[in-house]
């Protein structure tokens, strides 16, 4: 008889299970779906422990190697390496800042910011993006799609071009970063605007799936969100599997919180950590209905119209709220809102530490102060905060707040009379 499949796609409550080249996103009663791994088989063919992925190191300058292929054995462990679309995203580094940690109050030796704007396309996206990719050309899809505030449009464009796939994104018209759309445009696909917002999008990407066979790519791919979690895994290697207090990291179509909470409970399966870190979601104010529906125990979820200049997490209905909320309640988790004013000032300190971020993952940083200065989050606590994005990626946000805020963060440029004496005074 032919060995078990160690790999297959998994409803999230039901539990049906369906083969992985099963080209489908929800179960037949409309459920989720997981990518699931038979860890205990995967453990005893690698012998999978923490020394087993610190002797990897070693060995980053194979292709594909570092990053999220790091973790192939729990990723996409029977796709061949030849198989794979890969450019080297992840490694992203674990930032300290004296400049930050004062600011939030947290010791420096204890702060940390892994910045995964660092990625090939500048942001977390890549991540889920090559492994997304590599499903869609092993399945043998030609078109792949996606709808997108920005982010995704980039890495699906890039990744779709490297594979030599059509790249179809759909853009809401309006509040999209000129810097994320640029990238689309550049990379190659198929770039449409749309008349709505980003659900409308969301809405036809599920359309083409069914009519035109185009394989999405958006984080309702289970498959995105095994590239997600390398996040994680990669943090907990950073440091040497010291499990921190608190992981905080803001929340859009909530992909990154499901893919989290995915990692650190297969780690925890694995034995690779001994427990759980705590999550804090961060949600811009215009745009949270995962907080509303946190503050009222997940009753359920309310969509909204959502309004923020953090164009990345300007969903107001989430894709991934069930598995969102899973990984809540498997991390003691808790979800906090900040408003557009205090993203920018997080975000005027993030630049100004010489990180700089765009305007959605600063709420991290806005999140982290709200948490400490509420006591939820204790000074002396080890916290890891998640920058998902370049700052390029959004440059219109950062030349309003200079020229036109009056603020103690706020940077213009001055003008001067062709002096020595006057560059003098600036020293």
């Amino acid at each position: 008889m032919p060995a078990e499949p160690i790999s297959l796609l998994q409803s999230i409550s039901s539990k049906k299970t369906y083969p992985l080249d099963d080209i489908r996103f929800t179960s037949d009663d409309g459920e989720l779906l997981d990518v699931v791994h038979d860890l205990e088989r995967l453990k005893k063919q690698y012998n999978i422990s923490q020394e087993y992925f610190l002797n990897k190191r070693a060995h980053l300058n194979k292709q594909p190697s570092g990053g999220v292929w790091h973790f192939k054995e729990l990723v996409l462990p029977e796709i061949h390496d030849n198989q794979i679309v890969s450019r080297q995203e992840g490694n992203t580094r674990l930032h300290r800042s004296k400049k930050i940690s004062s600011w939030l109050g947290l010791n420096k030796e204890k702060f940390f910011l892994k910045h995964e704007g660092e990625n090939p396309t500048g942001s977390f996206k890549d991540r889920g993006m090559t492994v997304a990719i590599t499903m869609a050309r092993y399945l043998n899809r030609r078109a792949v799609t996606c709808a997108s505030t920005g982010n995704t449009s980039a890495s699906l464009a890039a990744y779709a071009s490297e594979a030599e796939l059509t790249g179809i994104v759909l853009i809401p018209k309006g509040n999209v970063a000129v810097g994320k759309i640029s990238q689309a445009l550049a990379y190659g696909a198929k770039t449409l605007v749309v008349n709505g917002d980003f659900d409308d999008c969301m809405r036809l990407i599920r359309e083409a799936q069914e009519k035109l066979s185009a394989y999405p790519l958006n984080s309702i791919n289970p498959f995105r969100l095994e590239g997600q979690k390398t996040i994680i895994w990669e943090i907990l290697l950073q440091m040497n599997w010291k499990v921190p207090d608190w992981i905080v990291f803001p929340g859009g179509n909530l992909g990154n919180t499901s893919a989290f909470g995915k990692a650190v409970y297969e780690a925890y399966q694995l034995k690779l950590i001994d427990h759980m870190p705590r999550f804090a979601v961060i949600q811009a104010e215009g745009a949270s209905p995962f907080y509303k529906a946190f503050k009222h125990n997940f009753v359920e979820l309310i969509p909204e119209k959502a309004e923020t200049i953090a164009t990345a997490i300007k969903i107001g209905e989430p894709v991934n709220y069930p598995k969102a909320v899973r990984s809540l309640k498997w991390t003691n988790g808790i979800v906090e809102s900040v408003t557009d004013e205090e993203i920018l000032e997080a975000k005027a300190l993030v630049d100004a530490a010489g990180i700089g971020a765009e305007p959605a993952s600063c709420a991290t940083v806005a999140g982290i102060k709200k948490l400490i200065s509420r006591g939820e989050i204790k000074t002396g606590e080890t916290v890891v905060g998640i920058l998902t994005g370049n700052m390029l990626k959004d440059p219109q946000v950062i030349v309003d707040y200079h020229f036109k805020q009056k603020t103690a963060l706020a940077n213009p440029p001055q003008e001067i009379d062709a002096s020595i004496d006057e560059v003098k005074k600036f020293l």
